[in-house]
């Protein structure tokens, strides 16, 4: 890849297997709106940027060289070899080879610990506009501003020293008591999120269900989301309906070292072509 800066803007040039609207609104994260020219305006580690691709050129507005190689090169995750790992994953199930070919611009975000812990307590039982929603009041009224319009996502200290009444502007029910007891368990060292990213997986897993209201799928979300564990299959109802017509003979594990990367492939296609999990029924 080729990285210039261009005013305000940086710009990398040779950026392949990336879609942003797959990648951005496909329900790994809830922080990015997409514009009318197709680019999206979106808030990650306390910037606000407007990412827009022509081709395989990235551009990334509102963005310095330094800002792009510690923060945005890592969360777009543009130094893995999605080629590769698709050419690898596809050979371990015919349809899965159809998924990965139907949206090959899907990527991994590598998204904060905290707030991808947070965004995933939200995200039960919840659909994605909502979710949308509930971040957004979390972060104007608990974050702090980074310019007009945009906010940061609260710290684990701020929102550790709140309680359950505060968050009532949020709108979030029952999620809001899950909020605070993750906050509070993760300021106390109760659960540790960076240890999370070296734990053998289901150590890992078992870390973060100490919070009241974390099960299974939102465990496993936040560790492929929210620390690039790629070997996590989250399964969600959508996931367990399309596990059991298109991969009847398969577990989760049956997809390697890249199974979070399968499943996503695997979400993304059944979502777009529903007709294929009534079919066989």
């Amino acid at each position: 890849m080729e990285i210039t800066q261009q005013g305000n803007s940086v710009l990398i040039n040779g950026v392949r297997d990336l879609d942003l609207r797959e990648t951005l609104d496909c329900g790994q994260s809830f922080r990015w709106v997409e514009r009318e020219d197709g680019s999206f305006h979106g808030v990650a580690f306390n910037k606000a940027v407007d990412v827009s691709l022509n081709g395989d050129i990235l551009k990334i507005d509102n963005c310095t060289l330094e800002d792009f190689k510690n923060i945005w090169e890592n969360y777009f995750d543009l130094t893995l070899d999605y080629g590769k790992i698709r050419d690898d994953i596809s050979q371990i199930h015919p349809i899965l080879k159809e998924a990965a070919s139907y949206a090959p611009g899907i990527r991994i975000l590598r998204q904060e610990p905290f707030e991808a812990l947070c965004t995933f307590i939200i995200s039960q039982n919840n659909n994605i506009k909502r979710i949308k929603g509930i971040v957004q009041r979390l972060c104007e009224n608990f974050g702090e501003k980074i310019n007009d319009t945009d906010y940061a996502f609260p710290t684990i200290e701020k929102l550790s020293s709140l309680c359950e009444e505060d968050l009532a502007p949020l709108r979030a029910g029952f999620r809001n008591r899950y909020l605070i007891d993750g906050a509070r368990k993760v300021a106390s060292g109760e659960v540790d999120l960076e240890k999370c990213r070296t734990l053998p997986y289901e150590e890992a897993r078992k870390e973060l269900m100490k919070i009241v209201g974390v099960g299974v799928k939102v465990a496993d979300c936040t560790l492929l989301f929210g620390m690039h564990r790629v070997e996590s299959f989250p399964l969600d109802v959508w996931m367990k309906r399309a596990m059991k017509v298109l991969f009847p003979e398969l577990t989760p594990e049956d997809f390697g070292e890249y199974a979070g990367i399968a499943q996503q492939y695997i979400f993304h296609y059944s979502r777009m072509h529903p007709d294929l999990l009534t079919e066989k029924n």
